[in-house]
Order: C-alpha cells, then sequence, then structure tokens
C-alpha cells in the first residue's frame, strides 16, 4: 500500500484477520478464505471482480506437516496437496482473465524442495509441485506479458511451525538455522521485500525464476 496499490488479503485465522483490520486501510478487502475450498476460491474471485484488473498476485497460503515416510496417510496426503498445490492452482485459473498485461503472479514455494529433510518428504513434494507448475505458469503467461516467479523462503520467523510443540519447535528451528551461512532466521519483511520486488515493475524482466530468501541455505 505504500507504493501506492489497494490490497486484498485472504486468511483462515478469525484472530489474526481481525487484528490485520486495526493496521490496515478501511480500503483493504479482508477475506476468510480457505485456499483448499473450491467454494472459497470462487467466492474470491468474485468478492475481487469489481475492483476490474489485477496488478499483481500472490499466492502464499499454504501449511506443513512433518514426519517419516511411513507416517504419511492418504488423508495427510490429501490435506496437504488440497491447500499447498491444488489451492494455488485452482486460484490461478479462477483469477487470471483478472490479471493486467504487465501484472506480476508471485507463488510461495520452500527451501525444503532443495533440502532433501528426511521428516518433511510430503511438505516437499508438494513445493516442488509448486515450483514446477510456475515455471509451465511462466511459459504460459508471457504471451498475455505477464509474469509467474517463486519466492522460496527459508527459516522464516513467522508462526508457520504453530502445530508443532514449543519443544519440538525450537530443536527443529535451532537445527535448521545451525545450518544457515547468515547464522540466524529470517523476517517476515525481508521476504516481503523480495516479493514487493518480484510484483513490482522493478522486475519487469524477472519471469520463471525462483528468488531464495534463505540466508544461503541451499543452493540449487
Amino acid at each position: 500500500m505504500k507504493e501506492g496499490g489497494q490490497v486484498a488479503i485472504t486468511g483462515l485465522s478469525d484472530e489474526r484477520l481481525a487484528q490485520t483490520c486495526t493496521l490496515l486501510p478501511d480500503t483493504t478487502l479482508i477475506l476468510k478464505s480457505d485456499a483448499a475450498s473450491e467454494a472459497d476460491i470462487d467466492a474470491l474471485a468474485t468478492a475481487v471482480s469489481g475492483w476490474g484488473q489485477l496488478d499483481g498476485l500472490w499466492l502464499n497460503a499454504g501449511y506443513a506437516e512433518i514426519g517419516a515416510p511411513e507416517s504419511v496417510t492418504a488423508d495427510a496426503f490429501n490435506r496437504m496437496m488440497n491447500a499447498n498445490v491444488r489451492g494455488p492452482m485452482l486460484q490461478l485459473a479462477s483469477l487470471s482473465n483478472m490479471l493486467n498485461p504487465g501484472a506480476s503472479v508471485l507463488v510461495t514455494a520452500s527451501s525444503s524442495v532443495y533440502e532433501g529433510a528426511p521428516m518433511k518428504s510430503l511438505y516437499g513434494a508438494t513445493k516442488g509441485a509448486v515450483v514446477a507448475m510456475v515455471k509451465s505458469w511462466a511459459a504460459a503467461l508471457a504471451a498475455r506479458d505477464i509474469r509467474a516467479n517463486t519466492l522460496v523462503p527459508g527459516p522464516v520467523e513467522t508462526n508457520f511451525r504453530h502445530f508443532m510443540s514449543e519443544e519440538s519447535r525450537q530443536k527443529f528451528e535451532d537445527f535448521v538455522v545451525s545450518q544457515v551461512p547468515l547464522g540466524r532466521a529470517g523476517t517476515a519483511d525481508e521476504a516481503a521485500a523480495v516479493a514487493l520486488f518480484l510484483l513490482s515493475d522493478d522486475a519487469s524482466y524477472v519471469t520463471g525464476s525462483q528468488y531464495a530468501v534463505d540466508g544461503g541455505l541451499v543452493h540449487y
């Protein structure tokens, strides 16, 4: 919004959505929406259609569960694939005709795609699918002068791992951060700064790319 744009934000947490309402201007569209729900995806398209065309689309929703490969169930597979892969795929399909020429699409993947972590095979697989589909989107949307890129965050200080116990979360984060050359976790603002660049005209010749915000954790 500091760049002069009008913003729509979605989320699932009533508490965080209410907090967002106190932080952002009244012109912001704040909508409770589940990326895994086809009905919610249709409702999102209807809600933003009144704005006219879109200049930027950041598909950031997703979640993780960790566990050994033997612990993966069909239900867990379906839940995570629906949220992390099916969701952005259907959101892009639903919102594509609202994108202006010159618009930018950004999707959040994860350094888990490249880490080979033994407890994140399912999560890494979903985010690997995101990387692949954005590559295809970049080629498909180029004819409309629309760019598509992937943000690849490493350990970032958010509540993303809220599903873990405090002890397990701390051990996990300490282990990951110990492998980061910069020696610390990133901040949400640091990830957002790269996202803003990719969504802006400053990145007008960048498409089909992966931008890591991971302190040097992975190399690809």
